[in-house]
């Protein structure tokens, strides 16, 4: 009973501590709203047109890139303003502070919406979904307080499976034990907690027929356990979210599967250095250890596939890939430089699946196990 006792007691202790700390992060968020508010009204007390000023997400200019954290936003960024005043920017004007007032009400009563959820709340003010989703990136950027801090959840698509247990925020335990269906990666990454793993690494497959072809082989346990993660391409936040907390959890090595074609490499480089949009959240998002096992330009001629299973190039696929070869981390990494080389040399792009031109199984049976038995990854 004194252990029981004793137990309790710790258990109080730790609720109250995380009421303490969500009190404190909360008023913060809330003042940091305010204060926004407060230079409205100060400027209309003044009979000034108000202005909001927001760091620009998409200059180049504003980036920086450092190895250990990946792309991210200098602290003297140019900025722009939307002005209540200008006809082309008073009607963002006035969604920001719509929204700014929802993240008021939300954070003062401790709950949450998803970014579907503000967009349903008016369909007719927003427009689309696409204007509530830059609102709130712009919104946090300003603040400069993490979207998931203001009470807004981004809509998961990704998916997680392998050995790995956690409990979610309201005390659900979910276990990603490999099997015909893999779990949802969880929409509020940050309130996880317990997480158990014996993975010896974790690999990050772009597209979801890939995922689920490598989990119907059982792929997760055959080799050694494992954790897979997809993002069913581009990465939402949300498993982005979840990559980098796993690092930190248990740190072992991270690979990425992906398509031997620029788009592919984008993906990668989202994952590892994240993105120039999200460049003001990079600390909490990217994991620049990751490694690139594959699809490997180099690779296809190593295996001699076919020239007739590969695609052409577009001009898109070579503006992306000069694009994509300009960008600052590449000179940091010669052979990803090479790999590039080739690809663009070549004109050709193949997919995971052109692998199945050497047998069906080849993937998770010969390729994969290779690789990572020998080392094959950049």
């Amino acid at each position: 009973s004194c252990v029981m006792i004793k137990t309790q007691s710790r258990t109080r202790f730790y609720h109250m501590i995380s009421i303490i700390n969500f009190l404190c992060f909360s008023s913060e968020v809330l003042e940091a709203i305010e204060n926004v508010i407060q230079d409205v009204l100060k400027s209309l007390a003044q009979k000034k047109a108000p202005v909001l000023t927001l760091a620009n997400r998409s200059d180049w200019r504003n980036i920086e890139f450092k190895d250990s954290v990946g792309l991210q936003m200098i602290p003297h960024c140019t900025t722009k303003q939307i002005r209540s005043d200008c006809p082309r920017s008073a009607p963002k004007f006035a969604l920001m502070l719509k929204i700014l007032s929802m993240i008021y009400k939300m954070v003062q009563s401790n709950t949450y919406a998803t970014k579907r959820d503000i967009y349903y709340s008016d369909t007719l003010l927003f427009g689309s979904q696409s204007v509530v989703d830059n609102i709130i990136n712009d919104i946090s950027c300003m603040l400069k307080i993490p979207r998931r801090s203001l009470h807004i959840l981004s809509t998961t698509k990704g998916f997680v499976a392998g050995n790995l247990s956690y409990t979610e925020e309201d005390g659900t335990k979910v276990n990603c034990t490999c099997g015909a269906t893999a779990v949802t990666v969880p929409s509020n990454v940050q309130g996880i907690k317990n997480l158990i793993s014996h993975a010896k690494f974790m690999l990050i497959v772009e597209k979801d027929a890939t995922f689920q072809r490598l989990l119907d082989d059982d792929f997760c346990n055959k080799l050694s356990p494992c954790i897979m993660i997809t993002g069913r391409g581009v990465p939402d936040l949300n498993t982005r979210l979840l990559v980098r907390k796993l690092w930190d959890s248990f740190q072992i090595p991270i690979f990425t599967l992906m398509d031997a074609d620029p788009h592919g490499v984008e993906i990668m480089c989202i994952y590892k250095y994240g993105s120039v949009s999200m460049s003001f959240e990079a600390h909490h998002l990217t994991v620049p250890s990751i490694k690139w096992l594959g699809l490997l330009p180099s690779d296809l001629e190593r295996l001699n596939i076919r020239k007739d299973v590969l695609i052409p190039f577009t001009k898109q696929d070579q503006n992306k890939l000069a694009s994509i070869q300009k960008r600052p981390y590449i000179a940091c990494q010669p052979m990803w430089k090479k790999e590039l080389e080739i690809m663009a040399a070549s004109k050709l792009k193949a997919e995971i699946q052109v692998l199945t031109s050497l047998s069906s199984d080849y993937l998770s049976r010969v390729y994969l196990p290779n690789k990572l038995q020998f080392g094959g990854w950049l």
